[in-house]
């Protein structure tokens, strides 16, 4: 079995799914002492793109074995589920019972996901948000989807004199559009025509002649994303711009959602 091939990730066609099965390949164990798990393809959303990866658990139902999945990390396009087994055989042999080509079940914990995916969503919906009370002028950068403080970082500032009234304006376009509710669109598409969802161009980053997966809520510009979102953007729920900082050329706009 060739463990160099890429891990097919499955959250790109169903992000619904959180309970399938994949064929074990092989583990390691890294340098700070940690277990890995790598299989043919995987439900587990690694972190990466402002989102913490999923968690949950990897089974073999013939057997007592059970692995414990605490982060998990996309290398070079081979994905590492890390953790540690929990379920021992109960002697000295050794806690990996099971062999490559082995059919082992996931498990990803749903209310992480779910958490998860509400504030990646969240982050979209305020980029539409940016056009619609006239800041059309910033540019998305960075984001941090994490629930401990999320924020999205856009290229260009506000000045200070408007800072307090777009932070109104903001969360009040925001909550206007999840209250309404808009379908989430996911896919995966040729690149002609995922540059024609995004406005007619995608970002440098992305090859030509590539196929990005391609984000749109509604019938607004979709953009590249690898992440995992919400199928209606009414999932969200309801939206708080907490603050705003703009100085050197860079706004952040920090932001939360409710329980």
């Amino acid at each position: 079995m060739d463990h160099s091939t890429a891990t097919k990730l499955e959250y790109f066609d169903n992000m619904l799914k959180l309970h399938s099965e994949a064929t074990f390949l092989s583990h390691l164990q890294t340098d700070d002492g940690r277990q890995a798990m790598i299989l043919d393809s995987t439900i587990f959303y690694p972190q990466g793109g402002g989102q913490p990866s999923d968690t949950g658990l990897i089974t073999n139902i013939n057997s007592s074995f059970k692995f414990v999945v605490d982060d998990v990390r996309n290398k070079d396009g081979i994905v590492y589920h890390y953790g540690h087994v929990e379920t021992l055989k109960g002697n000295d042999e050794s806690e990996w019972d099971i062999k490559s080509g082995t059919i082992v079940y996931l498990h990803v914990d749903e209310t992480r996901r779910n958490l998860n995916s509400r504030l990646h969503s969240a982050g979209h919906v305020l980029d539409i948000a940016i056009h619609n009370v006239g800041l059309g002028h910033l540019e998305p950068g960075k984001a941090y989807h994490f629930p401990d403080g999320p924020f999205v970082e856009y290229k260009g500032t506000i000045p200070q004199t408007e800072l307090q009234n777009k932070l109104e304006q903001l969360e009040r376009d925001a909550n206007v559009q999840i209250s309404r509710g808009e379908k989430v669109f996911v896919a995966v598409l040729p690149y002609d025509e995922a540059a024609e969802m995004c406005g007619g161009q995608l970002p440098d980053y992305i090859p030509k002649g590539s196929n990005p997966r391609i984000v749109q809520i509604g019938e607004h510009l979709g953009c590249p994303c690898g992440g995992t979102h919400v199928t209606d953007i009414s999932e969200i729920r309801s939206m708080k711009i907490s603050k705003i900082r703009s100085k050197k050329g860079m706004s952040r706009v920090f932001y939360s959602i409710s329980a």
